[in-house]
């Protein structure tokens, strides 16, 4: 048929590949980062086991989105990391019920919450975006089975993932 040439699908390295890819893109970060990193990464994975995590190592920042299928506009929640700090993004933040103004950010899309510590995450109000997170979303997560670990980008120029002193 004429015209209806598809795209190739996006190449996947191997899942041990990708796994090896994010221990790299994780090791950029200062000790500190590195580790409230994966312990975002951890409790998020237990929250969310369904979803795809959907990997962006881009100029700004590194990113982890927790999606319910490949494309990151169904994006729930996402572990965001720059040199100066680690937070919780939420793509459809703007649409969020957030009672206790935990929420940053004045876009029309996006809010944030900062990290400076994993507690953040055990908090319940926390907790409670990211329940109202996963009910607006447009797709549901699987209700069984295991996400998928998918490095989607690399930026080959980037920011420092380290201030100068780490």
């Amino acid at each position: 048929m004429r015209g209806s040439r598809k795209s190739p699908a996006p190449r996947r390295a191997s899942s041990a590949g990708s796994a090896a890819q994010l221990r790299g893109f994780i090791a950029k970060f200062s000790p500190q980062h590195q580790t409230l990193i994966r312990s975002a990464r951890r409790a998020l994975r237990q929250l969310l086991p369904t979803a795809n995590e959907l990997v962006y190592d881009n100029y700004n920042f590194f990113v982890i989105g927790y999606c319910a299928t490949e494309r990151s506009s169904d994006c729930i929640v996402s572990v965001v990391a720059a040199a100066n700090g680690v937070g919780l993004s939420f793509y459809y933040g703007a649409k969020l019920p957030d009672p206790h103004k935990l929420l940053s950010g004045s876009g029309n899309q996006n809010r944030f919450v900062r990290l400076p510590s994993i507690k953040v995450l055990a908090d319940p109000r926390v907790r409670e975006l990211i329940s109202a997170a996963i009910s607006q979303a447009k797709t549901p997560l699987a209700a069984h089975g295991k996400g998928k670990l998918i490095v989607r980008s690399i930026s080959p120029k980037q920011r420092p993932r380290r201030k100068p002193n780490d």
